[in-house]
């Protein structure tokens, strides 16, 4: 299994605050990658997807992305041909009102052992909801606190991502978790816009930050590599669960 990184520096076309900043970024992807009918159709099919991106960087300490400024965020995936083809579609989208891509790095990262992760973003899970009426509740130490049903649930989300991706189905005999340690104390949000009857609404999703220690098998690494290339937990096509690793290359 390899990486592909994309490096992506953006030209802001006006200022976009931090708060607004993922949204920005997840319409700018959506937007370039359904202009290629492949995977306009994936996007349309409601699967996963097999990449994972940051914020906006450097981070302005008034939380303000200035226009005229040039800012990169980062884009990871599994798939080398949407490696390949994303940065021609980013660099055609020249009509976004926010900002447009004007370089596209790329760079190639080989399986290496893993001996610390750390969340750049919010890892965001879902809770099952007590009844379809319900509201959608997520993972929180206050509205659940079960480190135990945390750890299951990332690793089943990425052992579905490996068996979505790659057609194989990986047999584990652990937890590829051997340390999670929450490193907020308040839950970290996201923000992105959904647009109904011409009236747009503006949700908020609320993740943590992890510093995850895993387990040392092939199994386990091999689940800790795909976090950094595919994202940690759910809604990761509006930004969560970016990841990084810490390690022996």
């Amino acid at each position: 299994m390899k990486i592909f990184e994309l490096k992506c520096i953006a030209w802001l076309k006006q200022d976009v605050s931090f708060e607004d900043s993922f949204d920005s970024i997840s319409k700018f992807i959506n937007y370039s990658i359904c202009q290629k009918n492949e995977y306009r159709q994936k996007h349309n099919q409601n699967i996963f997807n097999n990449y994972c991106f940051g914020g906006f960087f450097p981070i302005e300490k008034d939380k303000l992305y200035k226009k005229g400024l040039t800012y990169h965020f980062t884009l990871r995936t599994i798939d080398e041909k949407f490696a390949m083809e994303v940065g021609n579609l980013f660099r055609t989208n020249i009509n976004n009102p926010l900002f447009q891509i004007v370089q596209v790095e790329r760079r190639d990262i080989k399986e290496f052992y893993i001996s610390e992760l750390y969340s750049v973003t919010p890892v965001v899970m879902s809770l099952k909801k007590e009844d379809e009426k319900s509201h959608q509740l997520f993972w929180t130490l206050e509205k659940s606190g079960d480190i135990i049903e945390l750890q299951n649930q990332l690793q089943e989300n990425l052992l579905k991502k490996y068996e979505a991706f790659f057609g194989e189905k990986l047999k584990p005999t652990q937890n590829f978790i051997q340390l999670l340690e929450v490193k907020n104390q308040k839950p970290q949000s996201i923000y992105f816009t959904t647009t109904k009857n011409e009236l747009q609404k503006k949700v908020r999703l609320l993740g943590n930050k992890f510093r995850i220690v895993p387990n040392e098998d092939e199994i386990s690494q091999k689940l800790a590599f795909l976090s950094l290339g595919v994202g940690l937990g759910e809604k990761v096509s509006y930004g969560g669960g970016f990841m990084i690793g810490k390690g022996m290359r």
